[in-house]
């Protein structure tokens, strides 16, 4: 099966390059960044050792979608997708937080409550709540951001700023900014018969000092989906919603002995499993934009990447 599991591009006017967990970001000169969405698939903040077909397409273009969608709420990186995995866009220093966002008390929350826990992030939650039930309210969630390597952990506001990580003035941006996307992608899910459960949100700063969303929004990777018409009739019955979202994926890997702590082997993927997995992913872009998916051609997708990026430096030059 194919699929773009790393990338190594030497691209006109390149100066940096970082291979994260699935995207690989290479900076142009010292404003532009090109983003490879790879077919890599991580969780638990381990990376799979199979990657899936199409997986970097559907993240790729959802993000966009919703980008588009958004840009009236905040300005935001993209600038094109001159390929179907590449994005390219303004250059950014992240903040060193992500900005996660919960309407529903499902995936991490759910098992930090149900281990006792009623406090998430310095937010109080109140006692006899059940799994995937609506929450009174949305609430923010933040963790740090690991650059390399090591967990990204819970954060309260409080720490956040006592730490310096972001300043008052900033944070207070990015909390509204954080209300107002999640509301936004919230009307569009429920749009397309989904609900959205839960996502986050990553921020950075322009050489200007301009703060932009950054990464991507709203796909399978950095958000949790259901599907609506199932909702209330699963609560009642006290089974799990049917969603469209990365946590099926966690799932089979507690199933199988796997929850990225130390000493533990990821579990085999299959070629069956790793076709679900990609059929999911394009279930989801297919249910988001409400299009059907075109996949891309594998056969010569480094050549096609490469001289698209060429072509598009090209222009920025001329």
């Amino acid at each position: 099966m194919n699929a773009l599991s790393k990338s190594s591009f030497q691209f006109n006017g390149q100066t940096n390059v970082y291979h994260g967990k699935v995207r690989d970001m290479y900076t142009i000169g010292s404003h532009f960044i090109v983003s490879v969405a790879s077919d890599r698939i991580s969780a638990f903040d381990v990376i799979l050792p199979k990657a899936i077909p199409f997986k970097g397409q559907v993240l790729n273009q959802i993000a966009a979608y919703f980008l588009e969608a958004t840009s009236d709420i905040i300005p935001n990186w993209l600038m094109e997708q001159p390929q179907s995995h590449v994005s390219v866009g303004k250059k950014c220093t992240p903040f060193k937080i992500e900005m996660v966002i919960r309407g529903y008390l499902a995936g991490h929350a759910w098992r930090e409550y149900k281990a006792g826990k009623r406090e998430v992030c310095g937010v109080a939650l109140p006692d006899g709540l059940v799994e995937n039930q609506k929450l009174p309210h949305p609430i923010i969630t933040p963790t740090t951001k690991v650059d390399q390597g090591g967990h990204d952990e819970d954060i309260s506001e409080q720490d956040i700023l006592s730490q310096g990580l972001v300043s008052k003035k900033d944070y207070d941006l990015l909390k509204k900014t954080t209300y107002a996307l999640f509301e936004r992608g919230t009307q569009m899910a429920h749009d397309k018969g989904l609900i959205l459960v839960d996502t986050k949100y990553e921020f950075g700063k322009t050489l200007h000092g301009d703060i932009l969303l950054i990464d991507e929004i709203h796909t399978p990777d950095s958000s949790r989906y259901f599907i609506a018409e199932d909702y209330s009739r699963a609560l009642n019955q006290q089974r799990a919603p049917k969603q469209l979202s990365k946590e099926f994926v966690r799932e089979w890997l507690m199933e199988n002995g796997f929850m990225g702590k130390k000493g533990q082997t990821v579990p085999e993927m299959n070629n069956d499993i790793i076709e679900s997995i990609s059929k999911k992913y394009i279930q989801l872009y297919e249910y988001i934009t409400g299009q059907p998916f075109r996949p891309t051609d594998y056969t010569s997708i480094e050549q096609d990447i490469q001289a698209s990026v060429d072509q598009w430096i090209n222009k920025l030059v001329h």
